[in-house]
């Protein structure tokens, strides 16, 4: 099941991701290519002044989402100087202290997210240019806020029972293989 979590977790970053990249380029193409006398009349019949509200919206949709990620395979930035001074046993209580307050953090701006948006859905209000109903685009606070809270919880049971914290290696590409004799820097040899 967590598995199917994680995947869709990724398939709707990467998705909103593209979307938006793509959007953002016929926005742009659209925009520049009406300036060309021959292109004019086929364009300018085209109306997508959405195109900028709609990619703010996936973009933000895609931070929350993005967020959560960050927080399961841990690409979140940390700055652990201090907590790496510490003895082991402060080390694990100022760790899992972190991630439980990570989570209730999380946890409380959902619940506040989610009831905003269910006071939201019996309003009329609308986006200005898409006229979507606003609970819609104010969904993914709480949606995205309590994934993030799981994956606190999941990495800090994880951390219990491993003391193991996922941590992402910069320099590991999937798919490429470095081998031993491979340069550290430029210049080296």
């Amino acid at each position: 099941m967590l598995r199917i979590l994680d995947r869709l977790e990724e398939i709707l970053i990467s998705s909103l991701m593209a979307a938006a990249t793509l959007l953002i380029f016929l926005s742009v193409v659209h925009r520049f290519g009406t300036g060309v006398p021959l292109l004019y009349p086929y364009l300018i019949g085209i109306h997508i002044s959405w195109a900028q509200e709609l990619c703010i919206y996936m973009f933000i949709w895609m931070a929350k989402f993005g967020a959560a990620y960050g927080v399961r395979t841990g690409i979140h930035v940390g700055v652990d100087v201090l907590i790496k001074r510490l003895n082991p046993e402060w080390q694990k209580g100022v760790i899992l202290f972190g991630l439980l307050g990570g989570a209730l953090f999380t946890a409380i701006v959902g619940t506040m997210g989610a009831k905003f948006v269910y006071e939201l859905m019996n309003t009329d209000q609308v986006s200005p240019d898409l006229e979507l109903p606003s609970w819609i685009v104010y969904a993914c606070i709480p949606l995205g806020s309590y994934l993030m809270c799981f994956r606190f919880l999941q990495v800090s049971w994880h951390f219990l029972k491993t003391g193991d914290l996922p941590h992402h290696d910069a320099t590991n590409v999937d798919g490429i293989e470095v081998s031993p004799k491979a340069p550290v820097a430029l210049g080296e040899a």
